[in-house]
């Protein structure tokens, strides 16, 4: 099916999801006009970038993708949205979708909750917006960069880009102990990529 360049995950990628939710995702992307271009590293762990974020469009495409690859991604999510009533219709569904509740009260915080997700298993992958709000002029929050110095794993840049219809799977890139510089690094490696309402933060 059309929309997505077919690839093999590679065997470190945590994988998930059969032929027929793989088809569904390709098929999405089809409709929308969107491909993906580039490959996944072979990591086991890894903390993965979305970036621009500016629509909720985003969630949506992204969904798609990772459903069309068959790659298991995992993201935070409120632990708000698990509790109540919500625990036995929207809670399975975003489990399902790779939400993992997070507790933002938590004495870890969330960089603390990330970090021990990523050491609870041999092979797993988060992803994260950075840029935090899809509010223009805002600065890049640090939490990613602190969670994977304390994990010890390195950041794979996935971007969006709008006007050309692709996904991408870009770099693998390691921190170094320059928070400011790293961040810096990684906004100008963004900027040639265009959301759906503007560049990167």
């Amino acid at each position: 099916m059309g929309g997505v360049v077919e690839q093999a995950l590679p065997a470190g990628a945590p994988q998930r999801h059969g032929w027929l939710v793989r088809g569904f995702g390709r098929m999405v992307l089809a409709l929308g006009g969107w491909r993906v271009v580039g490959s996944f590293p072979d990591q086991p762990k890894l903390v993965m970038l979305a970036v621009p974020h500016t629509s909720a469009w985003d969630g949506i495409w992204g969904l798609a993708a990772k459903l069309a690859l068959g790659v298991d991604i995992r993201f935070l999510a409120k632990a708000e949205l698990f509790r109540g009533l919500n625990r036995f219709w929207l809670g399975p569904i975003l489990r399902w979708f790779g939400a993992v509740p997070a507790d933002r009260h938590a004495a870890t915080g969330l960089v603390g909750q990330t970090v021990d997700l990523l050491h609870s298993r041999p092979v797993m992958w988060v992803t994260l917006a950075p840029e935090g709000t899809r509010k223009p002029g805002k600065p890049w929050r640090s939490g990613f960069w602190h969670i994977a110095r304390q994990a010890d794993v390195p950041v794979f840049c996935a971007w969006f880009d709008y006007p050309s219809r692709r996904i991408g799977l870009g770099d693998c890139i390691h921190m170094s102990d320059d928070c400011e510089a790293d961040i810096a690094r990684l906004r100008e490696y963004y900027r040639p990529y265009r959301g759906k309402h503007r560049g990167v933060n």
